[in-house]
């Protein structure tokens, strides 16, 4: 009971009181350091968004994505229609579905979208603002 009495006269003396703000300022610097180490990508993440550097491996990932898009579509619609008993139907809308999913893919490609949440470029309108609205032209 007297050691805890002690601590917390320990605690109200101005010394300490330095001293804690020290701890707490050392604590938030190391969190700024970890916040700022997590927000860079590594370096797979930026090969991943990165353009391809050649026009064969452009080729690649589109034609990677068309076939895995089709793909993808088809074996859901053959399971679809296994399961329902609703032979080709599904699997004909799927392959449908799954052809335009390729081309989305291939258009954000194409348009530097990448696959940013939202579909935007570097988080910016692609539409100019003070084009649209013509009081902000004044």
């Amino acid at each position: 009971m007297a050691e805890q009495h002690e601590k917390s006269e320990n605690h109200s003396r101005p010394g300490n009181f330095s001293e804690q703000k020290q701890d707490l300022n050392e604590i938030d610097r190391r969190l700024r350091k970890m916040r700022d180490d997590g927000s860079e990508q590594s370096k797979l993440a930026q090969r991943i968004k990165a353009p391809p550097s050649n026009v064969l491996g452009l080729a690649f990932r589109v034609s990677v994505e068309l076939i895995s898009a089709l793909a993808v579509g088809a074996v859901i619609g053959w399971s679809l229609d296994q399961w329902l008993d609703t032979r080709p139907w599904l699997m004909l809308v799927f392959v449908v579905l799954g052809g335009a999913a390729g081309i989305l893919n291939v258009y954000r490609l194409a348009s530097g979208f990448g696959y940013a949440a939202g579909y935007s470029s570097n988080g910016t309108d692609h539409q100019d603002r003070t084009d649209s609205d013509p009081e902000q032209r004044q």
